[in-house]
């Protein structure tokens, strides 16, 4: 069962049915159908037209659940008639959907959370990591937005800060390895950045590249995780960072600073470092002050707080730690770091096996459980 082929095809078989009459909610659902009927048949005998196999099973689905619904029987004249199967149209209607879902009748928080699972392919429990809520609370937010944009009509325009903030989202948990979204979110903002002028999708565009340009250097041969301290920076992949800068420094001499711009700016010192231990720390200190007053994001002070402990010591490091929750996210992890960074080996030691209990993958927990190995054993870092 090809999942990644699945994934690829379900917002373009979504778009269609929405242009041919389907309300969002009721496509979504139809199309969702059309895949667990995918994974049944599939594995026996793949259809040699994938997409045009979904967007016929997928319209049936519709149909039937639109009959069967007595107030909506006022929509029966438009949709008496099955469309033949066939090859499907060959247009990408990915973009388009991801402004659909930014509708505003929806809150910023529900707009990001429709998208990345209706056309993202992320699940719910991804999502909710990433917002740092219950599943269950993701759950309930996700059906009162579908509820919400429920025959909204395919062409109302949708934000474009929310249509920025779900890429960025789905290029991260691609990044992640978890679901491997990141040329996904690339090749969309490439595609956004072309249409649309402005420093902010500059800056997530240029943002995606710098990162992604580090990809093949971020893990081992055999799948474990490599800190950037320890990456060969020889893997990098030179031209794509190039690009990024270029990108990035025409969005930022525009004097209209944003939040992606800030992250690729710092992104950029990393790049820019031929070895870690020349990396410009300080300098990074300051886009963090910038970043932290854009956003007030406790995620960012906690990476915040990492960068002084480089800058200015680990024990600097430590006391900006100390002002922020230890319920954060990587909040043990970051501890850890700067405790043996400081010498307290022991402390650092029970500090990444904590971390590894609350990683939030296995590759991460891998890398944390070396880590705390490493220190008990006495070997060094």
């Amino acid at each position: 069962m090809n999942e990644a082929l699945l994934r690829s095809l379900t917002p373009s078989v979504l778009g269609i049915l929405v242009r041919r009459g389907a309300d969002f909610a009721a496509a979504e659902d139809a199309v969702q159908d059309a895949l667990v009927e995918a994974v049944r048949v599939w594995p026996d005998e793949q259809p040699r037209d994938p997409k045009g196999w979904l967007v016929t099973v997928a319209w049936r689905r519709f149909l039937d659940a639109t009959r069967a619904e007595a107030a909506r029987r006022r929509r029966e004249d438009r949709v008496d008639e099955e469309p033949a199967p066939g090859p499907a149209p060959a247009t990408d209607d990915t973009l388009q959907l991801y402004f659909l879902c930014a509708h505003p009748s929806l809150t910023p928080s529900s707009a990001v959370a429709l998208t990345l699972r209706a056309v993202g392919g992320l699940t719910t429990r991804q999502i909710a990591r990433a917002y740092l809520v219950p599943e269950a609370t993701m759950a309930q937010r996700i059906s009162r937005a579908k509820r919400t944009v429920a025959g909204v009509r395919f062409d109302q325009p949708g934000d474009v800060a929310t249509v920025l903030r779900v890429l960025y989202l789905v290029f991260n948990e691609g990044y992640s390895g978890d679901v491997d979204l990141a040329a996904e979110a690339i090749r969309l903002t490439r595609q956004l950045a072309a249409a649309i002028d402005h420093p902010e999708v500059a800056g997530l565009l240029a943002l995606m590249l710098l990162h992604h340009a580090r990809r093949a250097s971020r893990t081992a041969p055999d799948g474990s995780l490599v800190p950037l301290a320890e990456q060969d920076r020889g893997r990098w992949d030179t031209v794509m960072i190039a690009e990024g800068v270029e990108i990035l420094q025409a969005a930022l001499v525009r004097d209209r600073l944003g939040e992606f711009q800030t992250q690729a700016a710092i992104a950029a010192l990393h790049a820019d470092a031929r070895a870690a231990e020349e990396t410009d720390w300080v300098q990074i200190v300051e886009w963090y002050d910038e970043l932290a007053g854009l956003t007030d994001s406790p995620v960012v002070r906690l990476n915040r707080a990492v960068a002084v402990g480089e800058a200015d010591g680990p024990r600097a490091g430590l006391a900006e730690l100390a002002a922020l929750s230890d319920s954060l996210p990587r909040h043990t992890a970051v501890a850890a770091y700067l405790h043996e960074r400081d010498g307290d080996l022991a402390t650092a030691a029970r500090l990444y096996a904590e971390a590894a209990h609350k990683a939030p993958t296995l590759a991460e927990r891998a890398h944390l459980t070396r880590q705390a190995a490493r220190l008990n054993s006495g070997r060094p870092g």
